[in-house]
C-alpha cells in the first residue's frame, strides 16, 4: 500500500521529521521559519495529514488546496483559532491540538509578567542600561505590591487554574470569570470566587486573561471595560491579542488610567501597536508562553501522536472536533 502524504509546515521541537518521513511521504525537510501562504497552499495538495502551527491559516481555501484526501490537521498549539473548525468538521477532517503540556510554562510566564509589570522591571532595566542610575533613591521607580492583592482571572480553564494556584503563594484573593463556573468543590480547592466580568474588572488589582479566542471573546476587553479597571491595576494577557482592544489599552496606559500591562500576545502578530512600544509601563514579550524546552518538546510529541493516530485509523489523544 502506498504511504500517505504528510505536510509539516516548519521544523518543530519534538517532531521527528526523519522518523515520520520513513513512514509517510513527507517531501522536503520543513523550513526553519514560517512557511509562506503560497508555499503552504502548494505543498498541502494531496496531503492526508498536516502538522502546522498557529501561524498557519487553515481555512476553506487551504482545505480546497489539500483536497478530499485530507484526514487530519494537527496543530502545534493549544489554541485553534487559526483553523476553521466548522469547515474542517463539515469535510470530515479531524482537528487536534496540544493541551496540558504547556499549562505550567504558560502560567509561570503569566505570573512573571504580572510581577514584572507591577514592579516596573522593564522600565527599571532600561533606566540602568542607559546609564541614568546614580544610586539608591527612596522615590525611584515605585511599583505596585503583589502580596495580599486581588487577582482577577478571566477564563478558568487549565492555565487559569494554574495561575490561581500560583496566586496562593502570594496570599492573593482570587476572583474569576468563566462561561461555566467551577464546581463549589473546585472553587474551594483554588480559593477562588466567581464574578461577572464587569465586577471582576472593577474589583481586581491584577487582571490576567486566559481565555481562548472565540467569537465571544474577540474584543472582550473593550475600551468600555478597560474604563472599569482601577487606575492602579495591571492587565496581563497570555491568551490571544485579539481579546483586547490594543489601541484603547495603549491610550489607557498613556493617560495613566491603567498602571501597567504585561503582554505576551498581540492583535496583529508579529506587529505591535506603536502606542504599546512607546509605553514605559508595558512589559512586552514575543509570544513566549510555552517557550520552555520541556513544554515545546512535549507539544511536538503530542502533535505527532495526534497526526499518526488519525492516519492509522486510531482515536487521537487530543481531538478538537
Amino acid at each position: 500500500m502506498e504511504p500517505k502524504t504528510i505536510l509539516i509546515t516548519r521544523r518543530l521541537p519534538g517532531v521527528p521529521f526523519e522518523i515520520l518521513s520513513g513512514r509517510f511521504r513527507a517531501g522536503a525537510s520543513p523550513p526553519d521559519t514560517a512557511m509562506s501562504r503560497e508555499e503552504f497552499l502548494r505543498r498541502a495538495a494531496g496531503a492526508a495529514g498536516i502538522l502546522c502551527t498557529l501561524a498557519d491559516r487553515v481555512d476553506a481555501v487551504l482545505l480546497d488546496a489539500a483536497g478530499p484526501g485530507l484526514k487530519v490537521v494537527s496543530n502545534f498549539a493549544v489554541g485553534v483559532n487559526n483553523i476553521d473548525i466548522p469547515e474542517a468538521t463539515r469535510r470530515g477532517v479531524r482537528v487536534c491540538n496540544t493541551p496540558d503540556v504547556l499549562t505550567d510554562a504558560t502560567a509561570d510566564l503569566g505570573f512573571a509578567l504580572l510581577l514584572a509589570a507591577a514592579r516596573r522591571f522593564s522600565e527599571a532595566g532600561r533606566f540602568l542600561r542607559e546609564g541614568r542610575w546614580t544610586g539608591w533613591d527612596p522615590w525611584g521607580l515605585l511599583g505596585m505590591p503583589v502580596a495580599g492583592k486581588t487577582l482577577g482571572i478571566v477564563g478558568m480553564g487549565k492555565i487559569g487554574s494554574a495561575a490561581a494556584q500560583r496566586a496562593r503563594g502570594f496570599s492573593m484573593r482570587v476572583l474569576y470569570h468563566a462561561r461555566h463556573p467551577l464546581s463549589p468543590e473546585r472553587e474551594r480547592e483554588l480559593a477562588a470566587s466567581h464574578r461577572d466580568l464587569d465586577a471582576l474588572l472593577s474589583e481586581s488589582d491584577f487582571v490576567m486573561l486566559c481565555v481562548p479566542l472565540t467569537v465571544q471573546t474577540r474584543g472582550l476587553i473593550s475600551r468600555e471595560r478597560l474604563a472599569r479597571m482601577k487606575p492602579t491595576a495591571v492587565l496581563v494577557n497570555i491568551a490571544r491579542g485579539e481579546v483586547v482592544d490594543e489601541g484603547a489599552m495603549a491610550e489607557a496606559l498613556s493617560e495613566r488610567r491603567l498602571f501597567a500591562a504585561g503582554l505576551d500576545v498581540y492583535e496583529k502578530e508579529p506587529q505591535v501597536h506603536p502606542g504599546l512600544l512607546l509605553a514605559p509601563s508595558a512589559v512586552l514579550l514575543p509570544h513566549l508562553g510555552s517557550a520552555t524546552v520541556e513544554a515545546r518538546e512535549g507539544m511536538g510529541r503530542l502533535a505527532t501522536e495526534n497526526l499518526v493516530a488519525v492516519l492509522e485509523g486510531r482515536e487521537p489523544p487530543c481531538p478538537v472536533n
